[in-house]
């Protein structure tokens, strides 16, 4: 009898809700919501390197490798802690000459010299730590905040607190390269969250989603049939207290059939200027520097229709991606190709339409290398200390923050955690990570868990 009751009245609110000309409150839980205070950036493009690039090969040049070149580590640095596969050679100093660029002077090497164009831009994070040596739950701790699987991503997160800005475009888009990363779509989910703010996957290419056309040959006969489904998925919840799946499942079926236009235009490139296109690169003959100049023009042209939180996954030009446990010399200076000129145009292109104040750049793989060989031209896997750099909205370019030792092994000088930087991103999109957060089994949860402080050194 309390069952049905307690239905019984519940229906008879949502009744009286649903014929008054205020939608239901979870009507559209991607609406925008305001900050908590205001914010230097609006939107978030998270520039992931899949693999784990070398910090000293690329930002953190250590000059005493070259002195020590070909030498035990353990009898130089001393002791090791273990890597990955447990192979560790000697002493790898960088095959790439470094020049200092810009005003700033940050060290970059000559695997870079796109972004060497822009260094003034970037405030280089050369000091992070992450909680793991392993690449998927280093994936799930630079994704989500934990190495375990089934945490909400940091782009749910976002959605979750400030909704977004396009109702034809999810607020969590993830434009994927040639595969998806390690850890898989757990990556990118909702976990706890409602379902409505997991990433929306996209392929850089004119048909990003599968079947986004219509097979209806009328738009009204699609219209009518969603109408239909959503009648009765409103019944079936107005029966069984309000299920959150099922909310979710409505407003996906809603934002699906609107980005049947949406998309299709956000994929047409084909409008850009022939001087855009080839500042991205997009009419170069190397293909996985062509599709990851698609995917930064693509993001780009998603931050100028509102979406939130966009994430570009670059698998480098190799199967190896950015883990190169061999082949260094010839493997990461492919991969270098691959995303140096269109990073570089994507911040050029924001800045000069204005969206570099409004948008915040974060570069990062899931950890580091060794400053020591895997066998006789790979680095292994290290957690303990490599570089990470952000740009634009909130962010002072030109600065450099921590330092590691000088083997480039462990971070020495201010040590940073994931932590840190996920504080530091919603802080800049005006959110108090400390405060956002979401009641689940009893506790309230954040992206943060209990940790984070905010990077106050980068801040504009």
């Amino acid at each position: 009898m309390l069952q049905w009751c307690a239905h019984g009245f519940g229906a008879v609110a949502l009744s009286a809700l649903s014929q008054g000309a205020a939608p239901l409150p979870d009507e559209r839980p991607l609406a925008p919501k305001p900050p908590q205070f205001p914010p230097r950036a609006k939107s978030v493009i998270f520039l992931y390197m899949d693999g784990g690039p070398s910090q000293v090969d690329m930002f953190d040049p250590k000059p005493l490798l070259k002195k020590y070149h070909g030498q035990d580590p353990r009898k130089v640095i001393g002791d090791l802690t273990p890597t990955q596969f447990g192979k560790e050679g000697t002493l790898f100093a960088s095959p790439w000459e470094f020049k200092q660029h810009g005003d700033s002077g940050h060290w970059i090497s000559s695997l870079l010299p796109h972004l060497s164009e822009v260094a003034d831009e970037l405030a280089i994070i050369r000091s992070m730590k992450v909680h793991s040596a392993e690449h998927t739950s280093a994936n799930y701790f630079l994704h989500t905040g934990s190495v375990f699987q089934g945490n909400p991503s940091m782009g749910a997160w976002f959605g979750y607190g400030l909704g977004s800005e396009n109702e034809n475009l999810p607020g969590f888009v993830v434009v994927k390269g040639r595969k998806i990363l390690t850890g898989g779509l757990n990556n990118f989910g909702s976990g706890f969250l409602p379902a409505t703010y997991q990433g929306s996957l996209l392929l850089p290419r004119k048909e990003a989603i599968a079947n986004i056309a219509p097979l209806e040959a009328e738009p009204a006969l699609q219209r009518s049939k969603l109408d239909l489904i959503r009648t009765f998925d409103r019944q079936m919840n107005q029966g069984h207290g309000n299920e959150p799946a099922v909310e979710a499942a409505i407003q996906n079926y809603e934002t699906a059939f609107r980005m049947q236009t949406a998309v299709p235009e956000l994929m047409e490139l084909e409008s850009e200027s022939p001087e855009t296109m080839s500042l991205y690169g997009l009419d170069s003959d190397f293909e996985p520097l062509k599709t990851f100049a698609t995917q930064c023009l693509v993001a780009r042209r998603m931050v100028e229709r509102g979406v939130r939180f966009v994430e570009l996954v670059c698998n480098g030009a190799t199967e190896d991606r950015w883990d190169q446990h061999g082949a260094l010399q010839k493997s990461l200076p492919e991969n270098c190709r691959s995303m140096d000129q269109p990073i570089a145009a994507l911040i050029k292109d924001l800045k000069r339409s204005g969206l570099l104040d409004s948008t915040l750049l974060v570069w990062a793989g899931e950890f580091g290398r060794t400053p020591f060989a895997q066998g006789k031209d790979g680095r292994d896997h290290n957690p303990d200390g490599f570089t990470v750099w952000m740009a634009g909205g909130g962010i002072k370019g030109g600065v450099s923050v921590g330092a590691t030792d000088e083997w480039g092994y462990r971070a020495a000088e201010r040590p940073i955690e994931i932590h840190d930087l996920h504080a530091t991103m919603l802080h800049l999109m005006g959110i108090d990570h400390t405060t956002s957060t979401f009641r689940f089994s009893g506790r309230d949860m954040r992206l943060t868990d209990v940790y984070g402080n905010v990077i106050e050194e980068v801040l504009a």
